[in-house]
């Protein structure tokens, strides 16, 4: 009870001495407000942008591996020439993989066609992405629908003229209905319309199947050279469910070495890529600016800390009287010590939380202008009451023993 009252009579004395000079008050805070800001903002906005991305990553696979003649990630010396003499991944070593693979739940063999135009009757949509896969895409990556159906294997061997499309695709070429038993026409051919993606938005990598047109390899195959560089073929290897990615990797490491025939000790002709490589180098940077964002911030709450340490400095001096009476009254240095060391904190508290209510309503802000959902959990709540709270401790901590270890009768006699 006694710790209690001591409490609610510290938060009086803070209230009491914001009330009573607000101007000067609300200056010290400036500097701790600020600085929570600056640190919970950052910290808000890290995991925004890693919990966004995350989920374009988690797209890709976990226990994906894609084998393509680029890196995804380059290296401080990017060997550029190395990799412009690469094979692209031929229909060959997609053959090879799938039939020696034992740790692949399934493969596929996929091309991108980009900036097509795609044509139903007067409607027209130009800048369509076509992506031309084989049988087992569906189970490489995760497909939704909101209407239709995927390829039948027979479709797929046989190339068959069917395909489907992305939302945004049949929302501009059939507004108001369904495309499904429709033809199209895409690289001047016609096309009947199986299925259409559900609508997912594009996410932070740009990875969306809103504006993408799917059609079988074999289909392609009769209009285009399906291994030629320019469409960026590659092919996805999903491991089996109870294996890692590093064990498929390994295998596939060693299976596209044997395909190519390639001497112990002589370099890859190609390159291993999984969702793992993206989220080490977006780590990497969120670690960064995370650094970045608590140094900033810390300046500030630093800054905030010496106002709030100057005004307990000038409280204690005014309240100097009332420690003496307090103290031939009995009171311990303890309890003078807590009375000051609760005010700073208290004092530190008012201008985090004013940090927080501010970073709070930028949240409002940015989900209205940016349609973002900002990530404020309770974690980052905890974080910045968790610094005023130490900055109150520190800023509070040396007024409060001077206060403490003034003599009774000669802190009396002050006027």
């Amino acid at each position: 009870m006694i710790l209690l009252k001591l409490i609610r009579e510290s938060f009086l004395f803070a209230y009491d001495a914001l009330r009573q000079n607000k101007l000067r008050t609300m200056l010290s805070l400036l500097g701790v407000t600020i600085g929570i800001f600056t640190i919970i903002a950052v910290s808000s906005a890290v995991d925004t942008l890693r919990n966004n991305l995350q989920k374009s990553v988690d797209k890709l696979g976990s226990n994906s591996i894609y084998v393509e003649k680029w890196p995804w990630v380059g290296e401080d010396n990017f060997p550029w020439w190395k990799y412009m003499q690469r094979p692209v991944p031929k229909l060959r070593d997609f053959e090879q993989l799938s039939r020696r693979s034992q740790t692949a739940k399934a493969l596929s063999y996929e091309i991108r066609v980009d900036n097509r135009t795609v044509k139903y009757q007067s409607n027209t949509v130009d800048g369509a992405q076509i992506n031309a896969v084989s049988q087992d895409h569906d189970k490489t990556w995760n497909v939704n629908f909101q209407d239709g159906r995927y390829f039948t294997e027979i479709e797929s061997r046989t190339g068959a003229p069917v395909t489907i499309i992305g939302a945004d695709i049949a929302d501009a070429l059939f507004p108001g209905g369904t495309g499904v038993g429709k033809q199209i026409k895409i690289m001047g051919r016609k096309v009947t319309i199986i299925g259409v993606f559900a609508k997912e938005g594009k996410d932070m990598l740009g990875i969306t199947s809103d504006n993408e047109i799917l059609l079988p390899l074999n289909f392609a195959k009769n209009i285009i050279d399906i291994e030629n560089e320019k469409y960026s073929p590659n092919i996805v290897v999903r491991g089996r469910d109870n294996l890692s990615d590093v064990e498929v990797e390994s295998e596939v490491r060693g299976l596209m070495r044997s395909i190519h025939s390639i001497r112990p000790g002589a370099e890859d002709d190609f390159s291993l890529n999984k969702s793992t490589i993206l989220t080490n180098q977006l780590d990497m940077v969120f670690k960064a600016i995370n650094t970045g964002g608590f140094i900033i911030g810390l300046f500030s709450v630093l800054v905030g800390g010496f106002g709030i340490a100057n005004i307990m400095f000038v409280s204690v001096k005014e309240r100097t009287n009332i420690i003496g009476i307090q103290k031939s009254l009995g009171a311990k240095n303890y309890f003078i010590m807590l009375q000051f060391l609760i005010e700073a904190i208290a004092l530190c508290l008012m201008g985090g939380l004013i940090g927080l209510f501010i970073v709070y309503l930028g949240t409002f802000a940015v989900k209205a202008l940016a349609d973002i959902q900002v990530i404020l959990d309770s974690g980052n709540i905890i974080y910045g009451i968790s610094i005023s709270v130490i900055i109150g401790v520190l800023s509070g901590i040396i007024p409060a023993y001077f206060a403490s270890k003034l003599d009774p009768v000669e802190a009396i006699r002050t006027n």
